[in-house]
């Protein structure tokens, strides 16, 4: 049986054209010519019987089989790369540049980007909050490295890593009726002063339709964008609302109180990269820190 020789070069090139997304654009990053790299693609492709790229809309799509080898060869480049030594890291002309929606970013990123720092002073962070459209929109057009949302879509040309799962829970202010029952249901709510999110969020959909299944209707007090201010309000006694307990709801709190809610409502944040090129040393050891780093909580737990 013949060995099948591994080339360097062709595994270059395939992550370059990942990254670039034309072999024009990975010939000027690997100083070749374009006919070299159709030539690497294609032998590579012809050496492990897989097809690697498709062409749509004058880009070179990677298969998910690309993507997959893509992945698996991570370790062989960042073992190469700590032989030719620190070039990789951060530098600040090369920040990692991370992006979030209000909550997510105020509430926890900041803990966590400064932490990261502390444990790394050669690397450089960009922290952009924007909503989750926008976020989105930032990771397939390669201005944002790595997302961290609470969205769950499915867009070509990007990849969702989960990282927590949690279930939404009420928010009550302390001394509020409601608290009286372990478990809230939507039979509870009739009447009930409510502070909402607005109609963009799925949850607030998803809350909707419950109520209206059930037949009541909660007196909606006030809207917001954001799970943060919703808190804020209720802990001013405007009412209670329905929230995403990560990474709001850490531990106990004088001012508030927390009840699980039935039927439950599920909530994913994940990691939001690109699917077309691989993610940085930089932002691989960015989210394995806030892996690691994360709080435990049992209204949370690792997805």
């Amino acid at each position: 049986m013949r060995k099948n020789w591994h080339s360097l070069r062709e595994f270059e090139t395939l992550r370059a054209v990942i990254s670039a997304g034309s072999t024009t654009a990975a010939a000027r990053r690997l100083g070749i010519s374009q006919s070299a790299v159709s030539r690497s693609v294609s032998q590579l492709e012809g050496r492990i019987g897989q097809m690697l790229f498709v062409r749509e809309q004058g880009r070179m799509q990677p298969t998910a089989e690309a993507l997959a080898l893509n992945e698996n060869l991570d370790p062989l480049f960042d073992a190469l790369s700590s032989i030719d030594g620190a070039h990789w890291k951060s530098s600040p002309q090369h920040p990692l540049r991370v992006a979030a929606p209000p909550t997510l970013a105020h509430r926890f990123l900041v803990r966590s980007v400064s932490s990261f720092l502390k444990a790394n002073p050669d690397r450089i962070v960009s922290l952009e909050i924007c909503t989750s459209d926008d976020l989105i929109a930032g990771i397939m057009d390669e201005r944002f490295d790595l997302g961290l949302t609470g969205a769950d879509m499915t867009r070509a040309g990007l990849k969702l890593i989960p990282y927590r799962l949690s279930k939404g829970v009420f928010i009550l202010p302390k001394g509020h009726e409601l608290t009286k029952h372990d478990v809230l249901r939507p039979e509870h709510f009739d009447g009930v002063d409510f502070v909402a999110l607005t109609r963009r969020h799925a949850a607030r959909s998803k809350l909707d339709q419950l109520f209206a299944e059930a037949g009541v209707s909660p007196r909606i007090v006030v809207e917001t964008a954001t799970s943060v201010a919703a808190c804020e309000f209720v802990r001013n006694g405007l009412g209670v609302t329905l929230t995403n307990p990560f990474p709001l709801i850490s531990g106990p709190d004088e001012d508030i109180v927390v009840r699980p809610f039935q039927p439950e409502i599920a909530y994913r944040t994940s990691f939001a990269v690109s699917a077309r090129r691989p993610p940085s040393v930089t932002a691989r050891d960015f989210m394995r820190h806030i892996r690691l780093s994360t709080p435990k909580s049992n209204l949370w737990e690792p997805a």
